[in-house]
């Protein structure tokens, strides 16, 4: 089982920024691409960012320019970062963090996995 750990949400007014986080242990499992996907109220999960293994990201035209996607690969653990500055009112959603989990050996897919969310207001 891979626990996904979030923290960094909140509220803000517009034009400013939030940096949200999420962290897995990989003592286990092996984490490749991470992503975020905010969720607003009546709506589906959309992806706006995803990191490979080895930082190659990539964004939704939506937030290229705004946010910013990192990833920091310690010994044990991995910890994805979503850096949003410039918010809008339409950014407002629940954010989700996203890893595919990879077998420590073979490599073989585990599946995706869903950290709790993570609400972000933004007022106009």
């Amino acid at each position: 089982q891979v626990q996904l750990v979030e923290s960094g949400g909140g509220l803000v007014q517009a034009g400013e920024s939030l940096r949200l986080s999420c962290s897995a242990c990989t003592s286990v499992f092996r984490i490749n691409d991470m992503g975020w996907y905010p969720q607003a109220p009546g709506k589906q999960r959309t992806l706006v960012a995803t990191i490979t293994v080895d930082g190659q990201a990539t964004y939704a035209d939506s937030v290229r320019g705004r946010f910013t996607i990192s990833r920091d690969n310690a010994k044990n653990t991995v910890t994805v970062h979503l850096q949003m500055n410039n918010l809008e009112p339409e950014d407002e959603a629940v954010y989700y963090c996203w890893a595919d989990a990879r077998g420590p050996t073979s490599g073989a897919s585990l599946g995706g996995y869903w950290g709790q969310g993570t609400q972000v207001t933004v007022s106009s």
